[in-house]
């Protein structure tokens, strides 16, 4: 039997769209609106689309991609 590779689809993002600068930027925006207004109705507004923005990048895509099988084909192109 051939052994079956997991593919991890952060491995053809650049660095820049990695969780951890995922999760660095959404966070490092959200403080940002606190320290920079003190309003809490505005950081919650400026929070609600970094959260779903985060949680769709963070969660939904990476299975999506997984799910899809695109990863697996772009992976044995490119060692063909």
């Amino acid at each position: 039997m051939s052994e079956q590779k997991t593919v991890n689809p952060w491995d053809y993002k650049p660095w820049w769209c990695q969780p951890w600068s995922i999760l660095l930027t959404g966070v490092s925006i959200i403080i940002g609106s606190w320290l920079l207004w003190k309003l809490i109705w505005l950081t919650v507004i400026v929070a609600i689309p970094i959260l779903i923005w985060m949680g769709f990048f963070l969660l939904i895509w990476p299975q999506l991609m997984i799910r899809s099988g695109v990863l697996e084909s772009y992976q044995n192109n490119a060692n063909s």
